[in-house]
C-alpha cells in the first residue's frame, strides 16, 4: 500500500489488546495488519500531559528514522473509528525467541547475555532479570536514552526473525525532566560504538533542521530542548549511564 493509502483508507479493527493500559486495537487497512491507539482512550496520568501519548509514539518513530536503526515500526497519525491517533504497522514475532528474560540466578548464562537485577520469585526462590547481549539490542537502549523512554518493559521489545529487534510503546517518552525506565541496564558504563555515537550525532544535527520542525508539531519546545541536550550529554560523556534520580529504574511490572 501507498503511504496515502495507509493514511486515507479505510481502518477496520479487528480486535481489541486487552493487556494495555490504555485502549489498544489490532486493525487492518487494506492487508496491511496494524495497531491502532486513538487519543480517545488514552488514560489520564500524573506525570504526563493528557491527550498527548499517541503524538510522542510518533515521535519516537521519526527520531528512530532519524538514527537508521529501524527501531520503531512505521507509525503515523490518521483518523479511524474512535476518533485520531496514531496507526502503527503489526510486526509478527519470532516465538523461539526471547531477549528479555528471567531465569533462576543459578543458571544465569554465561555468555551473550547481561544481568541487570536479581529477587525472589512467589515461591521464595531467587531469580535474576537479563537480556541479550547483541548490538541490536544496545542499539535500542541508545534509542531509549535519548527519548527519555519511562516504559521499556521486556515485552516491548518484539524478537524478529533474523535477529532483529523492534521497539514498541512510546506513548511515555519525550518528557523534559529524567524519566528513563528500562529493563536494558545491562551495559552501564560501557563505552558506546563509534556506530552508536555517529547515531547520536544524527540526531543531534537534525534536531536543529527538519527533524526538530516536525518534532515541534507533537511535543513542546521544552521537550525538544530537552531531546537536543540529552544527545549532547551522551556524546560528551561517551558511554551507557547509570540509573540515577529517586524514581525507579525499572518499569512495573517488569514484562
Amino acid at each position: 500500500m501507498t503511504a496515502t493509502d495507509l493514511v486515507t483508507a479505510e481502518l477496520t479493527l479487528i480486535g481489541r489488546l486487552t493487556t494495555a493500559s490504555n485502549a489498544t486495537f489490532l486493525g487492518r487497512i487494506g492487508e496491511a495488519e496494524v495497531v491502532y491507539k486513538p487519543v480517545a482512550g488514552e488514560a489520564p496520568l500524573r506525570d504526563f500531559p493528557g491527550g498527548t501519548l499517541a503524538r510522542r509514539e510518533i515521535a519516537a518513530h521519526l527520531v528512530s528514522q532519524a538514527l537508521g536503526w529501524d527501531i520503531v515500526p512505521r507509525t503515523w497519525w490518521r483518523d479511524g473509528p474512535l476518533g485520531e491517533g496514531m496507526v502503527q504497522l503489526w510486526q509478527e514475532q519470532d516465538p523461539d525467541q526471547r531477549a528479555v528474560d528471567l531465569v533462576a540466578s543459578d543458571r544465569v548464562p554465561t555468555t551473550g547475555w547481561r544481568s541487570v537485577l536479581e529477587g525472589l520469585d512467589q515461591d521464595g526462590q531467587r531469580i535474576t532479570l537479563v537480556h541479550e547481549d547483541s548490538p541490536a539490542l544496545r542499539r535500542m537502549a541508545v534509542f531509549d536514552l535519548i527519548v527519555n523512554n519511562a516504559d521499556r518493559k521486556g515485552g516491548h521489545v518484539l524478537t524478529m526473525a533474523g535477529g532483529h529487534r523492534h521497539g514498541v510503546d512510546h506513548g511515555l517518552t519525550f518528557h523534559r525532566d529524567h524519566k528513563l525506565r528500562t529493563v536494558l541496564w545491562g551495559w552501564v558504563g560501557d563505552a558506546l560504538t563509534a556506530e552508536e555515537l555517529d547515531g547520536v550525532g544524527r540526531v543531534a544535527g537534525e534536531v536543529e533542521g527538519e527533524l526538530g520542525g516536525r518534532l515541534a508539531e507533537l511535543l513542546s519546545g521544552d521537550e525538544v530542548a530537552s531531546l537536543a541536550a540529552r544527545c549532547e550529554q551522551l556524546q560528551q560523556e561517551g558511554c551507557f549511564p547509570a540509573p540515577r534520580g529517586e524514581m525507579p529504574a525499572v518499569p512495573w511490572p517488569l514484562f
